[in-house]
């Protein structure tokens, strides 16, 4: 329980955010190298494997799907396609969107990685077992939903 002398109500929802915040650090420490293992930032890994599940996408939707600023995704967008991992494509409907593509380079990279990531993801929550991942998975959309 936390430290902090608060109402019951401020205790319990500080002591849970606090067991979330650790529990999150703790896997994310575990689960990073199976993504640094290529060179990528965190957010070049997430924009190459949403490219990859979900196909060519606006910056506006990367930013969406990602909860960063396009600010920052123009940055990260212009880091990948300055290393030939995805391209800017006009949209010809509206010339000021650029979509976003992985190239074949692009393709290659996060193909060979994502594996990685994934058999990392699942030896850390297997301490969870399926119903308690599926409840952690529920519980998490709940929070997320407003």
């Amino acid at each position: 329980m936390t430290h902090y002398n608060g109402s019951p109500k401020e205790m319990i929802a500080l002591d849970a955010w606090i067991k979330l915040s650790r529990a999150r650090n703790s896997v994310w420490k575990q689960i990073k190298p199976s993504m640094s293992i290529s060179g990528l930032s965190t957010s070049q890994f997430a924009v190459l494997e949403a490219l990859l599940h979900l196909g060519p996408l606006s910056q506006k939707e990367i930013s969406t799907k990602l909860l960063v600023s396009t600010g920052n995704v123009v940055t990260i967008i212009d880091n990948l396609e300055r290393d030939k991992f995805v391209t800017r494509e006009s949209n010809p409907s509206d010339r000021r969107v650029h979509i976003i593509c992985l190239t074949k380079k692009g393709e290659r990279m996060i193909s060979e990685i994502f594996p990685l990531h994934v058999n990392s993801i699942v030896e850390n929550l297997s301490v969870l077992s399926r119903s308690e991942q599926l409840e952690l998975g529920r519980l998490c959309k709940k929070l997320g939903i407003k």
